[in-house]
């Protein structure tokens, strides 16, 4: 929802009015010092999803990934026709062999790998999933898939077919949207949970598994190398607690699919704030944080997006401010669950945070973005009269068709999901360019009912130069190269 622009920032803006919850969320995510990422990673051992995933498509499924010593790895996908995960359709067994390489130059903190794909098979779970993949194979696969499954053919119960095979070089997955490409961009990160028990003192080692992407264009998925991550899945054995979806993923198999607790449907209620729970990362080397406020009693919004060049958050490039009008929800025919709604962005402004985003401002055409070469570092500027700033391809007026879900997690905070944003950069402008995913979620800080108690702004937390002043860690020159030749369109 809202900028795909480009990489980075936390910000000193003007003065706004925050409440002290969610003011105090966004420093702890600039506390970068508690997050670990090893590079390269260590993989060994289990990995598995914390509850159901919503992929493109829309697509239900849970992961479990087992990691061995020696490269090789066995990969569970469950696939479900519902978005609670509690009606399983098919599951995908999928076996391979993985290399870790470099340290990826295009997303920081990641790590490039190779894997290769030995064997691909699938379970059924009903004779309607059967006869629904069976017809996407024999209509879109070669002549060598053409007779996959033969009309009629009955349910088996447990039986694995073989959609892949390395050796006899048969490759009937293309129909599914199948591939790993999710395996060619690692990060692991570690950080410690405080234990929730009263009597107990401490913290327990939390450690996530970010694998690549996948890309919201169908067509696109099977070709599309990562340049951002998905959903999160975490260690069997060093996960937060309490999850009750983790032990049900971690002793499934493709006999016994994971049917995860039932969970009740909340109505929508966008009314109040909601922050960032994480330094979240998008495809194209965007780091950033959101902050939003609604408006339920005039259907009024205001978004704070703080963006970052580094995975930790730590180093601001330019922050935005927009506010517009929404729209009351529908429930969504297509992505169950999710509500659809429509965003006008009517005002927005912009602050840069570091020396290359002013260069590129200051640099751009008379009258396309603020005042011709006004620019300074940590000036807010309106960008409303020049409807919008075409060097951040930023356009306004602007409106986007949305996809909205929320929830509750396992300690009973609402969290809010908004739909994931185009992989190409692109906006959803259209209601055909509707999400039909999601992106990370936003942890409600403030009720609709809760009152500002003063006004503060959230100033970045950076580190200290020699005269105890806050600097930033200047960038590496390619790096700072690859942002400047590319800025992603927000039209």
């Amino acid at each position: 929802f809202l900028p795909p622009l480009r990489a980075a920032c936390a910000a000193a803006e003007p003065p706004l009015r925050w409440e002290p919850r969610c003011r105090q969320q966004l420093r702890h995510l600039q506390d970068g010092a508690r997050i670990a990422a090893r590079l390269p990673p260590r993989l060994e051992g289990r990995w598995a999803s914390t509850g159901c995933e919503v992929r493109p498509g829309p697509e239900f499924l849970t992961r479990s990934y087992l990691f061995y010593a020696n490269r090789l790895f066995k990969a569970y996908q469950f696939y479900y026709w519902d978005p609670s995960c509690r009606d399983p359709s098919y599951s995908l067994v999928i076996k391979g062999k993985l290399r870790l390489r470099q340290a990826s130059w295009i997303t920081r903190g990641a790590t490039e790998a190779d894997y290769h794909l030995h064997k691909v098979g699938i379970v059924f779970y009903s004779q309607k999933a059967m006869r629904e993949v069976a017809s996407w194979i024999n209509q879109t696969s070669g002549e060598g898939c053409s007779g996959f499954l033969p009309p009629g053919r009955a349910w088996a119960p447990g039986a694995l077919y073989e959609l892949l095979s390395a050796k006899t070089e048969r490759d009937c997955t293309a129909a599914l949207g199948f591939a790993m490409h999710e395996l060619s961009l690692v990060r692991v990160e570690k950080h410690y949970q405080p234990l929730l028990e009263p009597q107990q003192s401490g913290s327990q080692l939390v450690e996530e598994l970010y694998l690549g992407d996948i890309h919201t264009d169908w067509v696109e998925r099977l070709h599309y190398r990562p340049t951002g991550y998905q959903r999160p899945m975490q260690s069997a054995v060093h996960h937060v607690h309490p999850c009750p979806a983790c032990g049900i993923i971690y002793r499934a198999d493709e006999h016994h699919p994971p049917i995860l607790p039932a969970r009740a449907e909340l109505p929508m209620q966008l009314s109040g704030s909601w922050v960032s729970t994480h330094c979240e990362v998008r495809p194209a080397v965007l780091f950033l944080t959101r902050y939003f406020i609604f408006h339920g009693n005039n259907h009024t919004w205001e978004g704070y997006y703080y963006h970052y060049s580094d995975p930790l958050c730590k180093q601001p490039t330019f922050t935005i401010y927009a506010s517009g009008r929404y729209t009351p929800g529908s429930p969504s025919s297509k992505v169950r669950g999710g509500t659809e709604l429509a965003f006008k962005v009517t005002q927005a402004r912009v602050t840069p945070m570091d020396q290359l985003t002013v260069m590129m401002l200051n640099s751009s055409e008379p009258g396309s973005c603020g005042l011709t070469n006004s620019w300074s570092t940590g000036v807010e500027q309106d960008i409303t009269p020049t409807n919008g700033c075409l060097a951040l391809g930023i356009k306004l007026p602007h409106t986007e068709y949305e996809l909205f879900k929320t929830e509750h997690d396992t300690k009973d905070r609402s969290l809010l999901y908004v739909g994931e944003r185009p992989t190409d950069g692109s906006s959803p402008d259209r209601p055909d360019k509707r999400p039909t995913s999601y992106q990370a979620p936003l942890i409600q800080c403030a009720g609709a009912s809760e009152e500002f108690s003063n006004y503060v702004s959230l100033k970045y937390l950076g580190k200290e130069d020699a005269s105890g002043n806050e600097a930033l860690k200047p960038l590496p020159v390619a790096f700072l190269l690859l942002i400047a030749l590319q800025v992603l369109r927000w039209d």
